[in-house]
Order: C-alpha cells, then sequence, then structure tokens
C-alpha cells in the first residue's frame, strides 16, 4: 500500500468529524430544559476539543443527518453557550449534505410530476420560479442559501445567511442553493447571477422530487 492510500485511509471526511463532535458532545451533555444555559464555557471547549480528537468516520450517515435535521429544528433547545457553534456546524451540515444529493453530472432540465406541477401552481410557471429563486439568492448580502421550501402544506422561496438551515424556522428544504461566495468565485468571481444560471444545469430533479414527496409525507 503506498504513502498515499495509508493517508487516505486514516483521514476522517470532514463532515463525519462534523456530525460525530455533536454526537458525541450531546450524549456527554444532554441538553436540559430546566437549566438550558448553565453549562460552563471551559466545560464546553475542553468537551468539543476532547470528541473531536476521539473522531472517526461514521458508517450509519443517514441516521445522522436525521438527527442533525432534528436538532436544527429543536435548535432553541440547545444551550446558548454553543447554539452557534451548533447552528454553524450542524447547519452547515444539513444544507450541504442536501447540496450535493440535488445535483449530478447529468442534471438540468424542467423539474416533472407531482413537484413540477406545485411549482407550476406556486410560480405560474418554472421561469418564474426560477427567476424568484434567482432573486432570493442575489439578494442575499454576504453569505447564506436561497432556499425552496414545503411549509404548512405550501412552497415557498425565501434564504438564510451563512450556515442558518430553514428547519429552524420549521420548514423543510426542498432544494437549496449555496450563495457563499467559495462556492463560485475560482469560475465566476463577483458574478453571482452567472453562476446561480449556470447552477439549473447541474440540478438534479428527480432528487428533489423525491424530498418534496418526503416533505409532503411528513418524512
Amino acid at each position: 500500500m503506498s504513502d498515499d492510500q495509508i493517508e487516505n485511509e486514516e483521514r476522517p471526511c470532514l463532515h463525519c468529524l462534523i456530525v460525530e463532535l455533536i454526537d458525541n458532545f450531546f450524549a456527554e451533555y444532554p441538553v436540559s430544559n430546566e437549566e438550558p444555559d448553565t453549562m460552563d464555557t471551559d466545560e464546553v471547549t475542553t468537551a468539543l476539543a476532547k470528541t473531536m480528537a476521539e473522531l472517526t468516520c461514521s458508517r450509519d450517515e443517514a441516521g445522522r443527518q436525521t438527527m442533525i435535521e432534528q436538532l436544527m429544528r429543536e435548535i432553541n433547545s440547545v444551550p446558548e453557550a454553543i447554539r452557534q457553534k451548533v447552528i454553524n456546524n450542524g447547519g452547515g451540515h444539513a444544507n450541504h449534505t442536501m447540496f450535493w444529493e440535488i445535483m449530478g453530472p447529468h442534471g438540468g432540465g424542467d423539474p416533472t410530476g407531482p413537484l413540477g406541477d406545485a411549482i407550476k401552481a406556486a410560480f405560474g410557471d418554472f421561469a418564474g420560479f426560477k427567476a424568484k429563486i434567482k432573486e432570493a439568492a442575489t439578494g442575499r448580502f454576504g453569505s447564506g442559501w436561497a432556499w425552496l421550501v414545503h411549509s404548512d402544506g405550501k412552497l415557498l422561496i425565501n434564504s438564510t445567511a451563512n450556515q442558518d438551515s430553514p428547519y429552524m424556522n420549521g420548514q423543510t428544504p426542498i432544494l437549496g442553493v449555496d450563495v457563499w461566495e467559495h462556492a463560485y468565485y475560482l469560475r465566476y468571481q463577483n458574478k453571482r447571477p452567472d453562476y446561480v444560471d449556470a447552477w439549473w444545469k447541474v440540478v438534479n430533479w428527480n432528487a428533489v422530487g423525491q424530498r418534496y414527496s418526503h416533505a409532503l409525507a411528513g418524512k
């Protein structure tokens, strides 16, 4: 085995580290509804550092993704001393996992089936829908995301800052475009509108449609 192979085998993946970090931290420091803000800051720092040092890749990724999504839905129950760290890391994990899953090398085209029908009903037509996503994406100052979400039986378009997740607002993300500058700067520099226009060419509408079906089913 080459040195490169050994190095790759021993290096855990970054998003697995983040998920395992949060999982192990809350195993050691369960959330208390009675005393949400009494955790000592030094305790938090020590626990986070200890947990990170012990992490390895998780094999139960789907289960952990569900856990992260639920954690985001219940973010206000997380102790205030670590809440922003959980949003940054847990939200970042949830957002990016969805982002990778809804893109593919043979993407593009228009959505069909129930999702396509729902988009037309909510936004008039696909062109109108894309224009509203673009407006949300380019109107987001600084880093963040533009979203198509399912909320109270309706499809809505909005945006969030940084790694905030729609789950935090009781919404289910169906589609999201990353507008952090690192997502597009190498090719598009400061031309965010051009990046958003090009991004539709890699959207995997089958995956987005599955997310919509799961949201309708309450999953």
